[in-house]
């Protein structure tokens, strides 16, 4: 038995036990004729000491050898401590070490296994293995099973079966690049793993599976942000026989549950908004609504006069925000540099400070009165005290370049609490989106969300103004899940494979087996699949998720730790039947 007790259990009732502890020192201090060593393990820190008058001369010479990180098993008995730690829940004793068996030796640590480390994210990433051993690391793993476990739970109360899909599947067009694998047992084919299990779980309702969950792994080849990772995890659902209101239902039921039992935060019904509303009040379809500062549209105050840097705009929007008035000139000046930075695009800012008096001093007061401020500070819900920022542009572009100040702004101001949860349901999305590339519609989500009802007519004429029966549920200014009512009727999926441009020969070749499933009898379904670290990372209080998983990639989709991708040999690449140009 290499322990009878964790290193976080013991307590004032069991002094005068004989107990045995395994772990690794976490540090030593010597006296020489006094050791102690702080022992550690997944679930706490317990003191150990040596002493020359209780402990044999064999043991404390091992102890005097003992390094950081060494594994180590101790006997003995447990003591009432002189000097009480009161912040450590094992503060209150120690363990006069009687036997001591050095399990494993250590190198010394590329960082310092603490808290608060000295090592810089390279290096924590490249020695994992030892980040885990940190609490904040540990206790977010931690933290991710216990939302995982709250989901399973929850979802089976609710009579969904957890359903294993495939990862080796079939490339398609769609959606982002796949990951693709070579089939040695079958020259020059490729299996490709999986974006999502969409296909998989919509032929589970074909098959009379009714509620179908899966906590599953998902993968995309695509260009990475500092906050995306090349594999993913979702929690991917399914439903037969519901409409969009049964699905909203259920899982906001699921994220209530969430929040009152890993937050204790009880939340009431969520709000709605299309997404429409949402482009047009927020600039994006992922609003934070723990703040203000909604989009004023500013064209018909502000294109009357002779400032033709609004009179050319094809939309002139602006926010107030609270209580920036009192920003000096110089902050201001940084606020306008902020969103001409290339990532932003905006060529400059005008903005107008509403005075506590009920005047108001703008940016370009030469141009405009203060009958004309006063209409901008009622367009934009300003007060006094306020700073309205404006700016101006092509909608789409000026839209998505104010709500990137809009964040930046409540990021400053401290507006973005991470204690605070504010849910929202987004629905009624566009069913296609334009590209300029390919110069055709492409589905906004996948091409097997069903239009609204009475709309699928209209993809003949008039194919942008079509509305989803689709959904995406926010938090916090992430979008944390999202879905669709699929399309169960073979024939208009074929209508839909067709105006997306697909032949008939590449939708059969690309989905033939689901339109087979549907000529026998498919009920009609929807789903919705979450982030899970996206979730947990919220829920957690952070907004990086590669904290809350085990093994992450970088920021160049490398896994620094076993060095990967690599290359492999050239005969794995015969095999395989691949030849590499270099």
């Amino acid at each position: 038995m290499y322990r009878t007790h964790n290193n976080g259990e013991l307590r004032s009732e069991h002094i005068n036990e004989t107990v045995t502890l395994s772990g690794w020192v976490q540090k030593t201090r010597n006296k020489g004729f006094m050791i102690w060593v702080d022992l550690r393990d997944r679930y706490g820190i317990t003191q150990l000491i040596f002493d020359e008058e209780r402990t044999t001369q064999e043991v404390m010479k091992i102890a005097s050898e003992l390094g950081r990180e060494f594994v180590i098993q101790v006997t003995g008995k447990v003591i009432e401590r002189e000097s009480k730690n009161p912040n450590m829940p094992t503060g209150d004793i120690e363990i006069l070490v009687s036997e001591l068996i050095l399990l494993n030796e250590s190198l010394t640590p590329p960082f310092t296994i603490e808290d608060e480390t000295d090592g810089g994210e390279d290096v924590r990433m490249k020695y994992r293995y030892l980040d885990i051993r940190r609490n904040p690391v540990r206790e977010n793993l931690v933290f991710r099973h216990t939302v995982t476990m709250a989901v399973r739970n929850y979802l089976s109360g609710k009579n969904f079966v957890e359903v294993e899909t495939p990862y080796l599947i079939k490339s398609t067009p769609e959606g982002a690049r796949d990951f693709v694998v070579p089939s040695r047992m079958n020259e020059g084919q490729f299996y490709a793993l999986p974006q999502s299990p969409q296909t998989f779980k919509q032929l589970l309702m074909v098959g009379g599976m009714d509620r179908y969950f899966q906590i599953v792994k998902c993968f995309r080849d695509e260009d990475l942000r500092a906050d995306r990772q090349p594999e993913f995890t979702q929690i991917d659902c399914e439903m037969a026989f519901v409409e969009q209101e049964d699905i909203l239902q259920t899982f906001e039921g699921l994220t209530r549950h969430l929040l009152k039992e890993i937050k204790g935060v009880e939340i009431g019904e969520f709000p709605r908004m299309t997404y429409d509303d949402a482009m047009r009040t927020y600039g994006n379809d992922k609003p934070d609504i723990r703040f203000g500062m909604k989009f004023g549209e500013l064209n018909e105050v502000a294109q009357h006069r002779n400032f033709n840097v609004f009179n050319a705009a094809e939309l002139v929007v602006g926010i107030a925000v609270p209580g920036a008035n009192s920003f000096t000139r110089k902050e201001i000046d940084k606020l306008i540099d902020w969103v001409k930075r290339p990532q932003i695009g905006a060529l400059g800012m005008v903005y107008c400070r509403c005075n506590e008096d009920g005047t108001y001093k703008s940016s370009v007061d030469k141009f405009y009165d203060q009958e004309d401020l006063a209409r901008w500070a009622e367009a934009t819900g300003a007060q006094p005290g306020d700073l309205i920022c404006v700016l101006s542009g092509d909608t789409n572009k000026v839209r998505a370049q104010l709500s990137a100040l809009r964040m930046e702004l409540a990021e400053r101001l401290g507006l973005r609490k991470p204690d605070e949860f504010a849910p929202l349901w987004v629905v009624d999305f566009p069913l296609l989106e334009w590209d300029e590339e390919t110069e055709r519609f492409h589905a906004m989500h996948h091409p097997f969300t069903s239009p609204k009802p009475g709309q699928m007519e209209l993809l003949r004429t008039q194919p942008g103004d079509v509305k989803a029966n689709a959904y995406d549920l926010v938090l916090n200014g992430n979008e944390i899940g999202g879905g669709s009512i699929r399309i169960h009727d073979k024939e208009i999926q074929s209508k839909m494979f067709d105006y997306l441009g697909f032949s008939e020969e590449e939708a059969k070749a690309q989905f033939g087996f689901l339109m087979d499933a549907f000529q026998y009898g498919a009920p009609p379904h929807g789903g919705i699949a979450f982030g899970l670290d996206r979730l947990v990372a919220i829920l957690g209080g952070q907004e990086t998720i590669r904290d809350f998983i085990a093994f992450p990639k970088n920021n160049a989709g490398r896994d620094v730790m076993i060095d990967a991708p690599a290359p492999i040999d050239e005969a794995q690449l015969q095999e395989l039947n691949l030849q590499l140009n270099l």
